[in-house]
């Protein structure tokens, strides 16, 4: 996926500026597909909006200059069909918590502890936020629903594995302190 793909998807949803678009990458909905830069993002818009898959309109603002808000057209709209209408690459996960078990024999155990909590608390406040934004719109799209049950999915067996682990270390603990 590219990064005028992803801009066209987010206006799918609603009209947006350059600022509201890396928001919702930064903190909403797309923020669990990819990363991008304002100096992605204006430049891919500038160029939707010359091949006229999205239109630009000027927003007055009270003491700031005019906020420049982007819509989806229809031709956008059959573009962004086509422009998913693939089989994605393999999905890239990056962890520094990973890298970190991943040189585990060399940590304290104390800290050890400590990395696994913090993760289990990240990865329990992730479902908090899944389950929230399902209590403010039971009825989401099937895409919607798709993307919150498989990420609920994945959290909750990284919820489970840590827990086993955390309770290992924690008798492992026992055990020497005895």
């Amino acid at each position: 996926m590219n990064i005028r793909t992803l801009c066209l998807g987010i206006l799918s949803f609603q009209e947006a500026s350059g600022y509201e678009i890396k928001k919702e990458i930064e903190e909403g909905l797309f923020s669990h597909f990819i990363d991008a830069s304002f100096g992605s993002i204006y430049p891919a818009l500038t160029q939707l909006n010359a091949e006229g898959l999205v239109t630009l309109r000027a927003e007055e603002q009270t003491s700031r200059p005019d906020k420049k808000v982007y819509a989806l057209t229809e031709a956008g709209r059959t573009f962004l069909a086509k422009s998913i209408a693939i089989i994605p690459s393999r999905d890239k996960y990056k962890s520094e918590f990973l890298f970190q078990m991943l040189f585990q024999d060399l940590l304290p155990q104390d800290f050890l502890r400590l990395a696994i909590e913090k993760q289990l608390t990240d990865l329990n406040g992730d479902l908090k936020c899944i389950a929230e934004c399902r209590s403010v719109q039971p009825q989401q799209p099937k895409g919607s629903e798709f993307v919150a049950g498989y990420g609920e999915a994945v959290l909750l067996a990284g919820v489970k594995y840590l827990e086993a682990r955390l309770a290992e270390l924690n008798k492992t603990a026992l055990k020497a302190a005895q």
